[in-house]
C-alpha cells in the first residue's frame, strides 16, 4: 500500500509553486489540499535592484537563494534591456539545486551550490572566496541576515537588493477558515517549505479566528531553518526532510505516516 493512502496533507507553499509538491503526494496516495500561505509579489521598488543590474561589471559574485529570484532577476534584465552576457564574468551562487537548476534553465552558469541548502552551508561554501571583492545578493525583502553579515566578515562587500516579497493570500483566510471548522475532519498533517510559510500560516490561523494550532495535526517541516521557526511558534515538527527540497519533505512525510501505521487501520 501506497505510504500515505488515506492522509489528508495540507500545503501551504505560493500557489504558483505548489503542483509538484501536490503530484509527489499524490503519488504516493495523499488526498492534497492546497491553502497557500505566501503570495509572491513585487517589492515596494526594483530600483535597488535594477541600479545593480545595469552596473552588474561591478561584481565578482551573484547569489541567488530562491527561485523566485532568479525569476525575478530574468524579467528584470529583460525590463532593463540588459544582456545576459553582462553577467558572464559573475561567479554565481545558488542556495540550492531547486536555484540553481533554474538559473541552468535560463542560460546561466553556477560556480556553487553548497552541501545543504540552508544559508550557513552558502556561507561556509564561500567564505574564503569573497574576501575584498563586491557581491551582490539577491532575494525576498524579508529575510535572515546570515549571508550579508557573515560574509561581511569574511571581507566581502555586500549589497543586498530586494526581488519580491511575500504576503498572506487574500483568499486563505476563508479556505483555511472552511477546512478548519470540521475538527471531526482536520488534516493529518501540514507541510512547510519555508519559515515565510510557517509565519504566514500563523497569521492566517489568526485571521481565521483560531487562537490554537488544531490538537493532533502534525508539522512537517524542509530543513532546520523552518523547524526552528515552528518551534518558535510553540509547534514541535514532528519530522524533518533529510534532504532539504520536496524530495526530502516528501520522504519525511512518508516515513512519519508509516511510523504512525496505516490512516485506514
Amino acid at each position: 500500500m501506497k505510504p500515505l493512502v488515506g492522509r489528508r496533507i495540507l500545503i501551504t507553499r505560493a500557489r504558483h509553486q505548489a503542483q509538484g509538491l501536490t503530484t509527489a503526494l499524490e503519488a504516493e496516495g495523499a488526498e492534497v489540499l492546497a491553502i497557500p500561505a505566501i503570495e509572491i509579489v513585487p517589492p515596494d521598488s526594483y530600483a535597488a535592484l535594477d541600479h545593480a543590474l545595469r552596473n552588474a561589471h561591478t561584481y565578482q559574485w551573484l547569489i541567488l537563494t530562491s527561485v523566485n529570484g532568479v525569476e525575478v532577476l530574468v524579467q528584470r534584465l529583460q525590463a532593463l534591456a540588459v544582456s545576459r552576457a553582462a553577467l558572464q564574468d559573475i561567479k554565481i551562487a545558488a542556495i540550492g539545486p531547486a536555484t540553481a537548476r533554474a538559473l541552468a534553465a535560463h542560460g546561466f552558469s553556477v560556480a556553487t551550490v553548497p552541501k545543504e541548502y540552508v544559508a550557513e552551508s552558502l556561507v561556509d561554501a564561500l567564505r574564503n572566496q569573497v574576501a575584498g571583492q563586491n557581491v551582490l545578493l539577491v532575494r525576498a525583502r524579508v529575510a535572515r541576515d546570515v549571508i550579508p553579515a557573515e560574509l561581511d566578515k569574511a571581507g566581502a562587500m555586500v549589497n543586498v537588493v530586494d526581488a519580491y516579497q511575500t504576503v498572506v493570500p487574500a483568499a486563505s483566510c476563508d479556505a483555511l477558515r472552511n477546512v478548519f471548522a470540521d475538527s471531526k475532519n482536520l488534516p493529518d498533517a501540514i507541510t512547510f517549505t519555508s519559515s515565510s510559510t510557517v509565519t504566514n500560516f500563523f497569521r492566517l490561523l489568526h485571521q481565521a479566528g483560531f487562537s490554537e494550532w488544531p490538537t493532533g495535526m502534525a508539522a512537517i517541516s524542509i530543513g532546520p531553518i523552518t523547524s526552528r521557526t515552528l518551534r518558535e511558534h510553540g509547534i514541535d515538527p514532528v519530522a524533518e526532510a533529510g534532504e532539504y527540497a520536496i524530495p526530502g519533505l516528501v520522504a519525511a512525510l512518508c516515513r512519519w505516516s508509516g511510523e504512525q501505521g496505516h490512516a485506514t487501520d
